[in-house]
């Protein structure tokens, strides 16, 4: 594309040129205004790449740019309501928040952890240049860590800095921008992308980190440091942007908020599908086998890999057609790397390509161990990688040779398409070597080392392995080996990667077992093995709709609850009553209402002994701001537990509290007596409480508490629709009492029973 441009702009006349430009400075539906400082002086080669750095963007492989904004589909994005990181791997994220939270707008000052994060910021800054959003800011300075660690020992000015790495601000004076710098009349945005890519000293956990001047100079670092701990330009915004393992380098004192782009919903994933293909039929077809297969519906949250399912459905479907569709995650990635590999071969013959493809797995291998996402020459020379014909990968990097901002000719830099793809390429190399990290980092690693054991996967990749198929014998002892760990009451995140890992060797005996107990209704909680319970977790969490779970369908019993709590977390509402829960299941479930992860939105607990000293451990997750049970306005039974008047306290506390959404509150059949509905009483009269809904049916309530039930009708801030107060011996005088609040015209109560 920028050859083509730059060969229509040099046959054009001077004066047609200097039309061109002025076009340029013209918006249009089309394309954005462009600043005349930057075209007045600018030669034909330079007005391509202002027309190439922001409006055009790449997927894959580097001839496939494209505009921006006619390839740009919008990502999740999950805003965090407190300052935590999650360190996880992002796979593991999406699979284990099946419900996200709200999506938000993007805002400047934001650190940023999950998918889509580069492309988002080229978004946000050719928003910010059309005029379109984000005008709140007066400039932006966008970095990248891969431009600034070939600067890790020079000594700069942030003024020297920004001429370095930007290049359109070279026509900018030092004093310019240092007056901007020390203006309070500049809203100033620096945006760093990229924190995992750093090979930067940032230690930010030191207090030693001094106030510099501006227009002084000092190390890349020190700059950095300074910046984002707010010893230099304290009004400036900060954007970091990062993967989740790397985002704890910043300290959590720094970071006003966290954001997490999650990827793709559902319905974006349609929709980046639908403008992939121009044929309806097709996209239709690739969504619907999407849509079969959990794995491959699950990573498609990534944008990246829908463009990796794109390329290799698009070309299955042209030469083989639906029969051999990939089903895993393995297949998908071994068909995306045959392709690869007969795209090099057409180019460069089938030694030179394999040779090329095995030294990038060895590649991909080292700099996995060592943390890398990017890779420069000396790293290359390691692996055996030629630098002089690195160029050849195309197809599998995104940035070969292609000239860093700021840094012309200077350094040059690599890095696989996304860190999945160096994860299954480092399996290829090192696939004797089963690893797993306790933070889920090599988890997919692990998925895609046992997939390649299958011979359908050697078979197309036989050239490059160049061994015999794995024996069944060999096989036999690797799901025996994996059904083992299972037994080992590994954590429920390992276990459930471990039955992923048995899904791409084939083996669904496990995940059957437990099926056929439940198609035969004989399923007995006291003969299931570790194993099995893990099975029945990973058996549940794969349903679609996990909308109502009901434990009593199971077993009745905490042992099952405890084993089953994943699920719990997943369902929108958890049905437990009769399942002889007590303090125990009252505080795993106080750990759990506060987990970003949790959906659990309704919780039924009736007829189970949690007396007092279980319920104070569950309020103690309510009062939490993450726990959904406050946030969403959906009934909370409690009824028939054990309660006494002790709990009313608590419980009080917590409906009357700012962020408490609780619509329905049953708890009927407990002795809360006068005195603990005198506290509840008082709670529903705060101007937070939401409660529509009580049930105090049968609770040893007297006419002497009815004054205080009266007051509650009576007050203009109450929202109760609905007050059942059954088999309570209220007497004349408390009905009568009763009576007088219902009269009110601030009463809002439809039914009393």
């Amino acid at each position: 594309m920028e050859k083509d441009l730059l060969n229509i702009l040099e046959d054009l006349g001077e004066e047609e040129f200097i039309k061109f430009k002025w076009l340029l400075q013209q918006s249009s539906h089309l394309s954005p205004a462009m600043r005349k400082s930057r075209l007045q002086t600018a030669t034909r080669q330079d007005t391509v790449d202002l027309l190439d750095k922001f409006m055009c963007a790449e997927e894959g492989w580097a001839e496939d740019r494209q505009r921006l904004v006619d390839v740009y589909t919008e990502v999740y994005v999950a805003a965090g309501r407190e300052v935590h990181i999650n360190t996880q791997h992002e796979v593991r994220q999406i699979e284990n928040v099946l419900k996200p939270a709200r999506e938000t707008a993007v805002k400047p000052r934001d650190m940023f952890t999950g998918i889509g994060k580069t492309f988002l910021v080229q978004k946000f800054v050719l928003d910010w240049a059309e005029r379109r959003a984000n005008q709140d800011v007066d400039l932006i300075f966008p970095f990248t860590f891969r431009q600034l660690n070939p600067l890790r020992a020079e000594r700069l000015s942030l003024a020297q800095l920004i001429h370095e790495c930007i290049p359109e601000t070279v026509d900018i004076r030092e004093e310019a921008l240092n007056y901007i710098f020390t203006s309070l009349q500049f809203k100033l945005l620096f945006v760093f992308d990229g924190l995992d890519e750093s090979r930067l000293p940032l230690d930010l956990h030191v207090d030693d980190v001094r106030s510099v001047d501006v227009t002084k100079t000092s190390t890349t670092d020190v700059l950095l440091r300074n910046l984002i701990g707010g010893k230099l330009l304290r009004s400036a915004r900060i954007w970091i942007t990062s993967r989740p393992a790397a985002a704890n380098q910043i300290p959590r004192r720094f970071v006003s908020s966290v954001n997490e782009v999650r990827g793709f919903t559902d319905l974006q994933k349609e929709t980046y599908f639908r403008k992939r293909f121009g044929g309806e039929e097709q996209a239709e077809q690739i969504i619907a086998h999407i849509q079969a297969s959990q794995s491959l519906h699950i990573m498609c949250h990534i944008p990246v890999f829908c463009w990796i399912a794109a390329t290799v459905l698009e070309d299955v479907l042209k030469t083989r057609g639906t029969a051999e569709l990939p089903n895993s995650l393995t297949d998908m990635y071994t068909e995306f790397l045959v392709f690869q590999i007969h795209h090099t071969k057409q180019k460069y013959g089938s030694q030179t390509s394999l040779r090329y493809i095995k030294s990038l797995a060895k590649l991909a291998y080292q700099q996995l161990e060592k943390g890398n996402l990017i890779f420069y020459k000396k790293d290359l020379v390691e692996s055996n990688v030629d630098f002089t014909e690195a160029s050849v990968f195309s197809g599998i990097f995104t940035e070969i040779f292609k000239e860093v901002r700021g840094r012309k000719g200077k350094d040059q830099m690599f890095s696989f398409v996304h860190l999945s793809v160096q994860e299954f390429l480092a399996a290829v190399y090192a696939r004797i070597k089963a690893l797993q990290s306790p933070n889920g980092h090599l988890d997919l690693f692990l998925r895609f080392f046992l997939g390649l054991s299958l011979s359908s996967n050697q078979d197309k990749l036989k050239e490059l392995l160049n061994l015999t198929n794995c024996s069944l014998e060999t096989k036999q002892k690797t799901v025996q080996y994996i059904k083992e760990k299972i037994n080992e009451n590994v954590s429920v995140e390992k276990s459930l990667n471990l039955f992923h890992c048995l899904n791409e060797l084939n083996d669904r005996s496990l995940v059957e077992d437990i099926q056929r107990f439940l198609s035969s209704g004989s399923l007995s909680a006291d003969q299931l093995s570790p194993g099995q319970w893990s099975a029945l977790v990973f058996i549940l969490l794969s349903t679609k709709d996990l909308d109502v779970f009901e434990l009593k369908k199971y077993s009745a019993s905490e042992e099952a609850f405890l084993k089953l709590l994943p699920v719990v977390k997943a369902s929108s509402r958890a049905l437990l009553s009769e399942c002889n829960l007590t303090e125990r299941s009252c505080e795993a479930l106080g750990v759990l209402l506060i987990s970003d992860s949790s959906g659990l939105k309704d919780l039924d607990l009736s007829k189970n002994i949690l007396q007092d000293s279980g319920v104070k451990l569950l309020l103690a997750g309510m009062q939490s701001p993450l726990c959904k049970l406050q946030v969403l306005r959906e009934s909370n039974r409690l009824s028939q537990t054990g309660l006494t008047g002790k709990s009313c306290q608590e419980l009080s506390s917590v409906i009357s509290s700012a962020f408490c959404r609780l619509a329905v509150l049953d708890l009927s059949s407990n002795e809360l007596q006068d005195s603990g509905v005198k506290l509840l009483c008082a709670a529903l009269l705060r101007p937070h409480c939401c409660l529509q809904t009580v049930r105090l049916s049968q609770t040893s309530l007297t006419e002497a508490c009815c004054e205080e039930i009266s007051a509650v009708f009576c007050a203009q801030s109450s929202r109760l629709r609905e007050v059942d107060l059954n088999n309570n011996d209220l007497g004349d005088s408390g009905t009568k009492c009763l009576s007088a609040g219902l009269q009110s015209s601030y009463c809002s109560v439809e039914t009393l029973r």
